[in-house]
């Protein structure tokens, strides 16, 4: 096998092995909420979903508030059809408790989780830290 067979070949089973959601030019709402990032630096304009509100729900599995709240995340995304709910986890693989040097952590200077930013269905950011927890507190009432 050459060399650009095998590097096509790995590259290709990465994607295909990988439970992260990739960007699509046109993101749509799914059944359930999506999860990207495993702690990699990513970009949230990629998953935006047109026309709805998107909350980007920065999480660690290590997080017990961060767990507490992600069902109530998951009925949210349910209920509401002008919201989209895309969990970004901050862990990257392997890590035990809550990798905050992660790039992704480090991309948006996280020091407490969970984290939200709300996208309006413009696109623009509406809120983030605190102003965005109330927000989906009030959702969730």
């Amino acid at each position: 096998m050459s060399r650009c067979s095998l590097i096509a070949t790995l590259a290709l089973t990465a994607l295909v092995a990988s439970p992260v959601a990739f960007p699509a030019e046109n993101h749509t709402k799914g059944a359930t909420p999506i999860h990207i990032s495993q702690g990699q630096t990513v970009t949230l304009a990629d998953y935006l979903v047109p026309g709805k509100t998107t909350v980007f729900d920065f999480f660690s599995e290590y997080c017990p508030p961060c767990m507490r709240i992600s069902p109530e995340l998951e009925k949210l995304h349910a209920r509401r059809a002008d919201l989209a709910v895309v969990k970004v986890d901050i862990n990257r693989p392997g890590h035990k408790g809550i990798d905050w040097q992660s790039p992704v952590a480090r991309q948006y200077d996280l020091h407490s989780i969970p984290h939200f930013k709300i996208f309006g269905p413009d696109g623009k950011l509406m809120a983030e830290g605190d102003d965005a927890y109330e927000m989906v507190l009030n959702w969730i009432k």
